[in-house]
């Protein structure tokens, strides 16, 4: 009998390790009001795995929203998860200014947890030495794709719209000298345009009025024909407003989503059944762009990247701890990617630095491009010529 009951204790104890989560994974994003899509990829996550305050293994926490003033802040943050002995791996999305230096301080006290990054601000470079895996929107290969698919939709000008802030990072910068070759190698004429900094004195609203009163001027000069592109998801909403009611094109977002620009722009609201289903979201988004008169001149990602991205790297490091993936696996990444984005096409490559080095644990990848009332352009399946991935070497 006494052995029964052992043999019954140590099932009972197995059984629990097996069901417990003996690991916890941070993920760090903005707030709702910067960058909610990726906050809901961690909520989605949390869902699925449970919050480790109540023992499960998700642990989420938010940047400041004026990061850029408040970098110590963000850093303290980051690092403060290290303090955690069950946390095995933490992912920052988007990888503000500030995150090289918290993973440079994690991996000094805590070499054990994998660093992943989404969407980084700071220096490729910088970041591929602290962090393990870094994975961006494919500034080299969109920069060509964006205008072609403007291109092949009617488009006879294209301008990006940024500042000096973004144009000194280096993948936006290269994007925008990819996206000028490309509008002069298929015939488009290229515009840079100027814009206010949203984290500047004047604030997201100033900047967003700029907008709204500066496309009918753009529209009016250079024709409905033109397609526009800002680097601020701040600008995305008085741009596509404007866009649906005076026309031009919108190809995609910098970081794509329905939601992103969409909902405010047009009015769209979402019941809490629909939040998180992507195909009930798009679907809804579509039939407003529609009846705004946008069908076949405004696009984007079926899936949020920015929601996929804070989801698939979570997953992702579940699945390396686990030992059920490879790190710097290409395959392995996108199978977390199509975890969270059923339907849609994927495509990628490895980041190549200033000195023409493979960056193996950073990458570029894209999804793509839906445009509301025509669907899938299949821009996954183009092949990018050679010469535009040298551009910015």
């Amino acid at each position: 009998m006494k052995k029964i009951l052992l043999v019954l204790v140590f099932i009972l104890v197995l059984s629990f390790s097996v069901m417990a989560e003996n690991f916890h994974i941070g993920i760090v994003t903005g707030t709702v009001s910067q960058s909610e899509d990726d906050l809901r990829g961690a909520e989605e996550m949390i869902r699925r795995y449970g919050d480790s305050s109540e023992g499960g293994m998700i642990t989420n926490i938010t940047y400041p929203d004026n990061f850029m003033q408040e970098m110590e802040t963000t850093i303290i943050q980051i690092v403060a998860l290290a303090d955690d002995p069950m946390m095995k791996a933490v992912v920052v999305n988007q990888a503000v200014p500030g995150t090289v230096e918290a993973f440079r301080r994690i991996r000094e006290v805590r070499p054990d947890i994998l660093l992943l990054a989404g969407t980084p601000h700071e220096d490729p470079d910088m970041l591929s030495d602290e962090a393990d895996l870094t994975l961006y929107p494919d500034a080299v290969a969109r920069g060509y794709l964006i205008v072609k698919a403007a291109q092949e939709l009617g488009a006879n000008t294209f301008m990006h719209i940024s500042f000096p802030r973004h144009m000194s990072y280096e993948m936006l910068s290269r994007r925008r000298d990819i996206m000028r070759e490309t509008a002069n190698d298929l015939g488009l004429n290229y515009v840079d345009m100027g814009s206010p900094d949203p984290v500047s004195d004047i604030g997201v609203a100033g900047a967003q009025q700029f907008i709204l009163e500066k496309v009918p001027a753009w529209l009016e000069q250079y024709g409905e024909k033109t397609a526009f592109f800002c680097t601020n998801d701040a600008h995305t909403e008085p741009l596509l407003k404007r866009i649906a009611e005076l026309g031009g094109y919108f190809i995609e977002a910098d970081l794509p989503s329905p939601t992103m620009g969409y909902p405010g722009a047009l009015g769209v609201e979402f019941s809490n059944e629909e939040k998180g289903n992507w195909p009930k979201i798009l679907d809804k988004v579509e039939k407003k762009v529609i009846q705004a008169g946008g069908s076949g001149r405004m696009g984007t990602w079926a899936y949020s990247f920015g929601f996929s991205t804070s989801a698939a790297l979570a997953e992702h490091a579940k699945n390396v701890i686990e030992g059920n993936s490879e790190l710097l696996d290409m395959e392995d990444i996108m199978s977390a990617y199509e975890e969270f984005t059923p339907g849609a096409g994927w495509n990628g490559s490895l980041y190549v630095d200033a000195d023409g080095i493979e960056r193996e644990n950073f990458m570029l990848i894209y999804q793509d491009t839906y445009i509301f009332g025509k669907g899938y352009l299949g821009m996954t399946d183009l092949k990018v010529p050679a010469k535009y991935f040298e551009i910015g070497q």
